[in-house]
């Protein structure tokens, strides 16, 4: 399994940005597709972002389309989430995941939660109005 550990979480401004990142070490980062989740008080986890094994394929909930962006950077077995445009809704805990993605699937990148078997233990991210 992959260890996950996120970083830059925060307070911000409506219409801000924050830029998340999660450092991964483990099972071979290059392996993974990674995804981002967010879970708000009272409300499941769901789906932010998904990014592909090699970075060519990318998915996002209608929610955060044209606002959020997800990369990874192989060198640095870290995954990023830019969030810009932030609104108050956007406020959870966002928690980084790694996909157990069967081998050879280089372009895969998908929303389900069941597909993610490594999980981070989250960054608060909150959104004043």
């Amino acid at each position: 399994q992959e260890q996950l550990v996120e970083s830059g979480g925060g307070l911000v401004q409506a219409g801000g940005s924050l830029r998340l990142s999660c450092a991964a070490s483990g099972r071979t980062f290059s392996t993974s597709a990674m995804g981002w989740f967010r879970q708000a008080p009272g409300k499941e986890r769901q789906f932010v972002a998904a990014i592909s094994r090699n970075g060519g394929n990318t998915l996002y909930a209608d929610s955060v389309k044209g606002r959020f962006t997800i990369s990874r950077d192989a060198a640095k077995n870290t995954v990023y989430l830019q969030m810009n445009s932030l609104k108050p809704e956007d406020t959870a805990v966002y928690y980084c995941a790694a996909d157990k993605v069967p081998p050879g699937y280089y372009y895969v990148a998908r929303g389900g939660i069941a597909n993610y078997d490594s999980w981070g233990q989250g960054t608060q991210v909150t959104v004043s109005s």
